[in-house]
């Protein structure tokens, strides 16, 4: 199982400084990959009664692919993954570009996570709809791919449409990793018949595992093999001891899990040494120096 980590988007800061020292310090501790996410607009809950959201206007995120093209550059094997860049919100060609260019600078480092969002503010804020996100993610799935394989595509979907354009340069993977957020039933099929991985972000239970065989019914009616599609949890090392972590990786372990996360956030960290040591901590405890747990 492959472990990387979550950055802490509200929790870390804005030194360009420190978010080097960060990634180059996680990469070196053994984590294989560097896992951000992604909300361009906050909203201002005061004017918003009984707003619920998880994030709001003072809460600071980086641009995640900005991010990643300025850690492409200061890293040397860590992955980089979009957890869970909201697709839907954004031009599928810009974001082909924006994937390929992370992709060739990273030289292959680029896993594109992807999913639907909750937050009809930031739709309205980028001029898109926010009721057929859902649909419109597969298509666009579609279309990411082409213009990852291909130097001439020609699209006619439903909401999508290039006429024998291109992107240039074409990103090292061809195409990049693809992997899939949510929990909904049309996601798990989304992931069955598209997807090269799902974000379970749950305990290793029964209702993890009957999700799992649905997505796994999904890709052998889609015609694919259920095999390929890789599985990636997370889990909060900031809390709890060396053997609950243990005993979580060994659940998901006999779930399929290719992958696991590590988050710090939500343990009142202030400061990214924080963050660090209880990585380091985690690392030391789970043997991840070697790359793997």
């Amino acid at each position: 199982m492959r472990i990387g980590v979550t950055f802490p988007q509200i929790e870390f800061g804005n030194d360009p400084i420190a978010l080097r020292d960060y990634a180059q310090a996680i990469e070196g501790l053994g984590y294989t990959h560097l896992l951000a996410y992604d909300h361009v607009l906050g909203a201002d809950t005061s004017v918003r009664p009984g707003w619920s959201g998880s994030y709001a206007a003072e809460n600071p995120f980086h641009e995640v692919l900005v991010l990643f093209g300025y850690l492409a550059g200061l890293t040397t094997t860590l992955e980089l993954v979009t957890g869970v860049l909201i697709l839907p919100q954004r031009q599928t060609a810009l974001v082909a570009k924006q994937a390929a260019e992370i992709d060739i600078l990273s030289g292959g480092r680029l896993r594109l996570g992807v999913g639907v969002g909750w937050n009809a503010v930031e739709y309205e804020g980028l001029g898109k709809e926010f009721t057929n996100r859902g649909a419109r993610s597969e298509e666009q799935i579609r279309l990411l791919r082409a213009l990852w394989t291909e130097p001439i595509v020609t699209f006619d979907g439903r909401w999508e449409q290039i006429d024998h354009a291109g992107i240039n340069p074409l990103p090292v993977q061809r195409p990049i990793p693809i992997w899939i957020g949510g929990y909904a039933e049309a996601t798990l099929r989304r992931v069955g018949e598209l997807g090269d991985g799902w974000f379970p972000w749950r305990e290793p239970n029964e209702t993890m595992r009957a999700a799992i065989a649905r997505i796994r019914d999904y890709a052998d009616a889609a015609g694919r093999d259920p095999d390929a599609i890789g599985y990636e949890p997370q889990l909060n090392i900031g809390r709890g001891t060396p053997e609950e972590w243990r005993a979580f990786l060994d659940g998901w372990r006999a779930l399929g899990a290719t992958h696991c996360c590590f988050s710090t956030m939500g343990n009142g960290f202030s400061s990214p040494a924080e963050h660090l040591a209880a990585l380091t901590r985690a690392a030391d405890a789970l043997g991840v120096r070697r790359g793997v747990a």
